[in-house]
Formats: structure tokens, C-alpha cells, sequence
């Protein structure tokens, strides 16, 4: 069964506030702790189906941008293949896996693990590939940065306060001088500057998502994600707390924000996570307590973000908690994790990228996929299971995009995040 998703002009819409990403509502928390273990609680209630709903309007043929073609690399040797973990609570993790990958089959090998980092839950890779760094998902959060050390042992070169309560999520800006995170406890998102070796120097600045104001059943902002935008120009800054998107501009010597724009989603949606098209012209928002997904358009020219209408993702009624979006390189399908339905919805990219296509779900072979990655070139999936303990890994097929497992999970106790370099 397909189903056809198109965007409906001239929709408005008003902000409006919606439960925390932490479980299930009506009692939501800031705590990173009952974050960890969201998909073991009973889910919001029933939904009712989803009505096909259009995407935003594709441009012209005259303004549409070439699609890249998926980079291709010869499959001659291992990769790196690193994984983030839960520490704390029971979790089991014991730091950050340090694996690597067969780029031919997707088979992982085992490898070191770099101990004395709390609760490393989401990863980052510098652009010049010498420094990755982690967050410390605690209540005084920090940031790690860790230096590759050919051969291994990997070693830490430092760690900084964050500056929030429970840092979720983090990225390197792509000149290389700035570290962006975000604070699900405190709602607020941060910028770091990074010296020429990797470091980490004193905060440069600090927002917290004061407007609009947390509605019924929420206790505030919940920043899930912070990243620079495909123009490299405009940040954007997804928030469950307030049903928000934020745009800022970076202050390229300072690295003080200003905020610029905010994308309203409807009550209830909790935009968790947003993943672009390699266009730059539209965003894929997983809607984490409203269990849809959102097309947006998106304009580079002033960093706004412009949502269509909520589409169905494949796992029935009730809430299953969408996690994340993945993309293939050249924009022709994108993934889904569905963290309750333990499944992976694929679409078909259509209207250069305006319009998803919903194809199938596959079961992603481990329970709670909390983050989705592809491999570089596009052949590869890989899916960390935070309550099962592993990570799975799929071929991606070229010609239609379908997914097919590779053996048995790896396992990885209290995996968060798998990051294929």
C-alpha cells in the first residue's frame, strides 16, 4: 500500500505548546534521567488516521538546484564507526564505542571503548576529521572533545560546561570554529568556539526559549537539536517545549546568536528532530508526541522554516515516538525511526523534495531506535537501540532504496547514537 502526501497552500499556522520528550504524558520532566526511558511507559493516546496531506509546493524547474550524486568511495578497508551511550541509570554503557565497519557488508568489529566520559548520548565529527566531540546528557551538562589517535587509544583533550541542564544534541559548524548544542532540560541552546586544535575555549553565548510560553502539560522549553542550516548563513534550533523551530544568524567572530525567525507547529506535534534535503530547500521534522511527520519548506535567503501538513508515518494509531529522519545522499529517499513500533519507515523523495512517499516500515531489528545514520556513501543505515543494547545495520539497495538487515545486532549496552565515518 502507498500513500501520497502533498502540502496544502495556505495553511496557517500558531504557535502553541505540547508535552516534553520525556515519557509519556500527562507528567512530563526535565530530567534526563526519565528521558532514557521514555518507550517504557504507556504510550499518549490513540490518534486518529491521517488523511493524505500534501508537502510545500516545489520550485520552479528555472530555481531548482542539481541534486549531488552520491559520493562513491572504493570499499577497500574498515571505517569508523563510532557509538554514544547512556552511563548512568543502568544503562550499561561504559563510555563511547570506538568500532569500525566493513563498508562492502556493514559487518562492525569490536574495538576499544573510551572510558571517565558520563553519559556520551550524542556525537559529533569535526570537519577536518582530527577531533570528534561528545555531550554529557546530565543535569549540569558538559561537552568533550576527543582527538583520533590513529591506532588508538583516543584521548580526551577536554571537557566544558555546557551551560544547561541535559545537553541532547551537538554539531560543529562547518567553518570548523564554533560548537553548537543543545539543552532538552533547561531549553536553552549554546555556542562553544573550538581553537586550532580542537579544544574547547568559555561559552560564547547562551538562548534560552523564552516564547512562546510552555502550554498545558509542559514545565517548559525543551531544546532537542541545534545545526546550521545547508546555506550555512541561518541555525536552526528545533524546541518540543514550545512546538518551535528557531532561526538564528551566528555572529561569525563573536559567536553570539541572534534570533531571526520561529516555525510554529501545530499543539502537540514536539518537533524532536529535523533532517534537510541535500537541496536546501526543504526539511523533514519528526514530530515526536503527535507521531507524524512534517515536510517544510525553507527558504535560505531568510532562515525561515515553513511547515506542511502532518503525514502519517506507517506505524498505525497511538504515538510511537518518531526519533529522527535520514536522508540519502542524493535526496531520492529518506528514513524514519520509530522508536515505539521499533520499525523504519521509508519514503520516496518525490518533486525535488517537496513531497514524501510513504512506502513501507521494516522492523529495525532491536528495540527503541533512538538515532538513525547513514554511512558517507549512502549504501549503509545504522540504527542504535538504547533499550536493547545494539546497533543494526541494513544495505540500502540503489535502485529503490529499500533496506535489508546485516546479521544480528551488534551489541553495545546503553547505545544512543551510531555515528559511521
Amino acid at each position: 500500500m502507498q500513500f501520497e502526501l502533498r502540502y496544502l497552500p495556505g495553511v496557517s499556522h500558531t504557535r502553541h505548546c505540547v508535552p516534553m520528550d520525556g515519557p509519556t504524558p500527562p507528567t512530563p520532566t526535565g530530567s534526563p534521567g526519565r528521558r532514557r526511558f521514555l518507550g517504557a511507559l504507556s504510550a499518549v493516546g490513540a490518534l486518529a488516521t491521517l488523511s493524505a496531506a500534501s508537502a510545500p509546493p516545489a520550485p520552479p524547474p528555472s530555481q531548482r538546484r542539481p541534486q549531488p550524486a552520491p559520493p562513491r568511495r572504493e570499499k577497500t578497508g574498515p571505517r569508523p564507526l563510532l557509538i554514544g551511550t547512556y552511563t548512568s541509570a543502568g544503562a550499561g554503557g561504559k563510555g563511547i564505542g570506538v568500532t569500525s565497519y566493513d563498508p562492502a557488508d556493514g559487518t562492525i568489529t569490536e574495538g576499544e571503548t573510551l572510558t571517565g566520559i558520563d553519559d556520551p548520548s550524542y556525537l559529533a565529527v569535526h570537519p577536518d576529521g582530527r577531533t570528534y566531540y561528545a555531550v554529557n546528557e546530565q543535569e549540569q551538562g558538559g561537552l568533550t572533545a576527543i582527538r583520533f589517535r590513529p591506532g588508538g587509544p583516543h584521548e580526551v583533550i577536554g571537557r566544558r560546561d555546557s551551560g544547561g541542564a541535559a545537553p541532547c544534541h551537538l554539531s560543529v559548524h562547518p567553518s570548523g570554529k564554533w560548537l553548537l548544542s543543545a539543552h532538552y532540560g533547561s531549553g536553552s541552546v549554546a555556542v562553544h568556539p573550538i581553537d586550532a586544535s580542537g579544544a574547547l575555549g568559555e561559552r560564547a553565548d547562551l538562548v534560552t526559549h523564552d516564547s512562546p510560553p510552555p502550554g498545558p502539560g509542559q514545565q517548559g522549553p525543551h531544546a532537542h537539536q541545534f545545526l546550521t542550516a545547508p546555506d550555512g548563513g541561518h541555525l536552526l534550533a528545533t524546541d518540543l517545549g514550545t512546538d518551535t523551530v528557531y532561526t538564528y544568524r551566528l555572529d561569525p567572530s563573536a559567536g553570539t546568536l541572534t534570533r531571526v525567525a520561529s516555525a510554529a507547529f501545530r499543539p502537540g506535534a514536539g518537533p524532536r528532530h529535523l533532517t534537510f534535503h541535500p537541496s536546501g530547500r526543504y526539511a523533514y521534522v519528526a514530530a515526536e508526541l503527535d507521531n507524524t511527520a512534517v515536510v517544510c519548506a525553507y527558504d535560505p535567503a531568510s532562515g525561515r522554516l515553513t511547515p506542511g501538513e502532518p503525514q502519517e508515518t506507517g506505524t498505525g494509531s497511538g504515538t510511537s515516538h518518531p526519533a529522527m529522519f535520514a536522508v540519502t545522499p542524493d535526496g531520492s529517499y529518506a528514513y524514519l525511526a520509530n522508536r515505539g513500533h521499533n520499525s523504519l519507515t521509508r519514503y520516496r523523495i518525490e518533486s525535488g523534495g517537496a513531497r514524501l512517499r510513504l512506502l513501507d516500515t521494516v522492523p529495525v531489528g532491536g528495540d527503541f531506535p533512538r538515532h538513525i545514520a547513514l554511512s558517507p556513501d549512502g549504501t549503509l543505515l545504522f540504527a542504535a537501540n538504547q533499550r536493547s543494547g545494539t546497533v543494526s545495520t541494513f544495505t540500502v539497495d540503489p535502485a529503490d532504496g529499500a533496506l535489508r538487515p546485516v546479521g544480528e545486532g551488534f551489541a553495545s549496552p546503553g547505545a544512543v547514537c551510531a555515528l559511521p565515518l
